[in-house]
């Protein structure tokens, strides 16, 4: 699929007129690990939007990047915010509908057998 799908998909990064558009109006101003590219508006620096690599998902966009497409900091994230410390884990996507999920015990899903009732409920029965 490649370039063909962008060309009509907007959900699978940027379509041939969003990145003709970043590209005359736009000013890349850095990417992240995940290679998402990340543009300020020439004129109007306030202006400020990414393009992803892969799935449109804001999930995927790194804290200090995401600070910085709402202009909570004016710097980019590497001059406006301290070195990651090494008790801090990396940014995680959000995982929802993928099988690395979060699933309970009971979740027919987790393929985990539903532990007993234990008899503390007590349905409500209207008067």
């Amino acid at each position: 699929m490649g370039i063909l799908a962008n060309a009509f998909t907007w959900w699978n990064g940027a379509s041939w007129g969003t990145m003709i558009n970043s590209r005359r109006n736009g000013e890349e101003v850095g990417r992240d690990e995940a290679g998402n590219i990340y543009f300020r508006h020439r004129k109007d620096p306030k202006r400020r939007w990414v393009i992803y690599a892969g799935s449109n998902d804001a999930s995927r966009t790194p804290p200090g990047w995401n600070a910085w497409l709402r202009g909570t900091i004016d710097d980019l994230p590497e001059k406006g915010l301290p070195p990651r410390r090494k008790f801090e884990q990396a940014p995680q996507p959000n995982l929802t509908g993928t099988m690395a999920a979060y699933r309970p015990g009971g979740s027919l899903a987790a393929n985990r057998i539903r532990p007993a009732s234990t008899g503390d409920y007590e349905a409500w029965k209207p008067e």
